[in-house]
């Protein structure tokens, strides 16, 4: 914290959204990181996991009371702070009727004033023809007087008016279709007809086998990059077992690890020859699930995880302190491919299920982060091998 600053006030705040934003600039305040402000809520006796307090700043919804409780209290405010906070709470959800439950969204956004957003007309867009035809200047326009009539139509040259029944156009012959026989007669005639039918085949058939060719070669480049080979030289997978393991992503030079000098735990895929922080290892918790355990030269042992159960779309995927009631810290390896190609990292008991941990944003790129999306049927993004690390 700041010395001499005060903490922010919440007294004041008309939405969730204001009190969300007091509660961030509250932190702010304070210094604390998430893993700073967790040791200082368990060591008043208070729970206040580090994935728990980041999910509750980026919603959009007021927090239990319980968990603002422990927030306050881990950032300094004392007890008088700590009661404007509570009561801040209180007005809000009494006189706005604010919950702590995600809001409808078909309900769509609160009125921002006592009695609702004014309500305005609606805006009519103006006609092409409209807008494009000029109004007439009295000034300029000519005198009807002086616009002389148009002329008489002239009357059709007899000689010129078409046939009612003229003699039809000959068909058009299209490739497939049979070529008709010349009229004329004689062995000669009808060999030179059979010579120019024999001709047409032959000259139809080289740019066929050139497009299928071509179709095929296309085919199979779409087939090898689909397959996951990004100009590596394709390899086969290890199986996870117990013990040390770097965690390679199929198709590339690229391992999961962390980014030293940081505290959010957020994972990414960084090149191997870097991927030592932390260091990872696999341990089997029954009924085929693991744990991915991180050992972190600066914060310790930890788990890998899925904040907030995998119920917020795109929650990181990240290491913390192992034993969060409120992460997902077990996951399903499963085998994907015949022959198998990778192995998925697929949370266990998700809510909503149906969630990979994935490379999201440029996955040839190092540094590209690692959240929970949905399992894609190509697994593009979501296939990893478990080296095993000496």
């Amino acid at each position: 914290m700041t010395p001499g600053e005060h903490a922010p006030d919440p007294r004041g705040v008309r939405s969730p959204a204001e009190f969300l934003a007091r509660l961030q600039a509250l932190k702010d305040w304070s210094g604390l990181t998430y893993r700073e402000l967790s040791a200082r809520a368990e060591a008043r006796g208070d729970v206040l996991p580090r994935s728990t307090v980041a999910n509750m700043l980026s919603r959009t919804t007021l927090p239990r009371e319980e968990l603002l409780t422990a927030f306050v209290r881990a950032c300094g405010t004392g007890p008088a702070g700590l009661e404007r906070w509570r009561a801040a709470r209180r007005e809000l959800t009494e006189r706005r009727g604010y919950g702590t439950e995600d809001p409808d969204p078909a309900r769509g956004p609160a009125p921002e004033g006592p009695e609702g957003p004014e309500e305005t007309a609606p805006v009519h867009k103006a006609s092409p023809i409209m807008e494009t035809v000029p109004e007439a200047d009295p000034e300029t326009a000519p005198d009807p007087e002086t616009i002389p009539d148009p002329a008489p139509e002239a009357s059709p040259d007899p000689e010129t008016i078409p046939d009612p029944d003229p003699e039809p156009a000959p068909r058009p012959v299209w490739p497939t279709a049979p070529v008709p026989l010349p009229e004329a007669s004689g062995p000669e005639a009808a060999g030179g007809a059979r010579s120019r039918i024999r001709l047409r085949p032959r000259r139809l058939l080289v740019p066929v086998v050139a497009v299928a060719a071509l179709v095929f070669a296309g085919v199979s480049v779409v087939a090898f990059l689909r397959d996951g080979h990004t100009g590596h030289p394709p390899r086969t997978p290890t199986a996870p077992a117990a013990g040390d393991v770097r965690i390679r992503v199929v198709g590339t030079d690229l391992c999961l690890g962390e980014r030293r000098g940081t505290r959010t735990g957020q994972i990414h895929q960084v090149p191997c020859a870097a991927a030592g922080v932390p260091l990872y290892a696999l341990a089997e918790t029954g009924g085929g699930r693991w744990r991915i355990a991180s050992d972190h030269p600066d914060y310790g042992a930890g788990c890998s995880g899925v904040p907030s159960g995998g119920r917020v779309p795109g929650v990181p995927y990240e290491d913390s302190e192992c034993g969060d009631p409120t992460r997902i810290e077990e996951f399903s390896l499963e085998p994907y491919g015949t022959p198998v190609r990778g192995y998925r990292i697929v949370p266990a008991g998700s809510a909503p299920p149906g969630g990979c941990v994935t490379v999201v944003g440029d996955r040839a790129a190092a540094w590209s982060r690692l959240a929970l999306a949905p399992c894609a049927p190509d697994a593009e993004g979501q296939l990893f091998d478990f080296d095993r690390r000496d």
